[in-house]
């Protein structure tokens, strides 16, 4: 059994109670084995020789009413390679703890708070956890941002002392999934890259454009300069003739068939005005095709 050396973070939004894990690691396909996570009960990682049960159970213990501390104990007494683990569990109320045993590969270690805990093992040394928490204690915004941006910190920072080769990022929303059937927000990998935390943040800002959906504050009326705007996209991606120049019931199917065709239409909203990130999107997509 290979070690999984690799950093990670688990983590618990307090304002919405998203739950959430991102990793990375010289280790193929990384977020096939480290990540797991349930809507409302807990986020966590498991990694070096990673027991692959630790996420299932955990879950199962903390639905049942189990103390987080009873479900590490449980671990160290049933597990006979224990000493080999290295894993981060967050609860849905918060609680975390961060896991080392003592023979993982060095440098080997965590750090935990309230709302996330964050280990590495094979690390080019602690400064790599050290910018994760940090990073993800002083940054604003949605937990997947926050999640991207800690571990891009980490990577920086020197990552797996054997190099780079996969990243992945897994956030759970209740009714968060597709159409909210079911509670998959985030589930993204990149199995095999150079750079593969820098291919996640490139996938992680196409999810969240794809996926919308659009903010009241981003909504622009389709008049003026935002409706000549559209209209010049529209023309370019030729889904209007170019002596089309008002905004009209035609612009408007014109704008909802391209949206179809490019998978944002989770972002169109009622006629009239239009999401500014579908704007700009349009504007980025047309002049790149010409």
């Amino acid at each position: 059994m290979r070690p999984i050396a690799t950093f990670s973070i688990v983590a618990r939004d307090p304002a919405t109670g998203d739950l959430g894990v991102a990793t990375a690691s010289k280790f193929l396909a990384v977020g096939s084995v480290v990540p797991y996570a349930k809507a409302d009960v807990a986020a966590i990682a498991t990694q070096s020789y990673a027991n692959t049960t630790y996420g299932p159970r955990a879950v199962q213990a903390l639905e049942a009413g189990m103390p987080l501390a009873q479900i590490h104990d449980a671990f160290v007494a049933t597990d006979p390679d224990h000493a080999l683990r290295q894993y981060g569990i967050v609860t849905a109320a918060g609680e975390a703890i961060s896991v080392t045993g003592d023979a993982c590969h060095p440098w080997a270690g965590g750090r935990s708070g309230d709302g996330w805990a964050a280990q590495g093992n094979l690390l080019t040394g602690p400064e790599v956890i050290d910018a994760v928490a940090d990073t993800f204690t002083r940054t604003p915004g949605e937990l997947p941002e926050r999640l991207m941006a800690a571990l891009t910190s980490g990577d920086q920072a020197g990552g797996d002392a054997r190099g780079r080769q996969g990243a992945a990022l897994y956030v759970v929303r209740k009714g968060g999934g597709y159409g909210g059937f079911n509670d998959v927000w985030v589930d993204l990998r990149v199995d095999d890259d150079p750079d593969p935390v820098t291919r996640l943040a490139d996938l992680l800002r196409l999810q969240r454009l794809f996926a919308g959906p659009a903010r009241e504050e981003d909504l622009l009326d389709l008049t003026g300069d935002v409706a000549a705007r559209a209209l010049e996209g529209l023309r370019r991606a030729e889904r209007l003739p170019e002596t089309h120049q008002a905004w009209d019931d035609a612009a408007e199917a014109a704008l909802r068939d391209w949206a179809g065709v490019v998978n944002v239409e989770d972002r169109m909203v009622d006629p009239g005005r239009i999401d500014r990130v579908v704007l700009e999107y349009l504007e980025e997509v047309t002049r790149e095709a010409e």
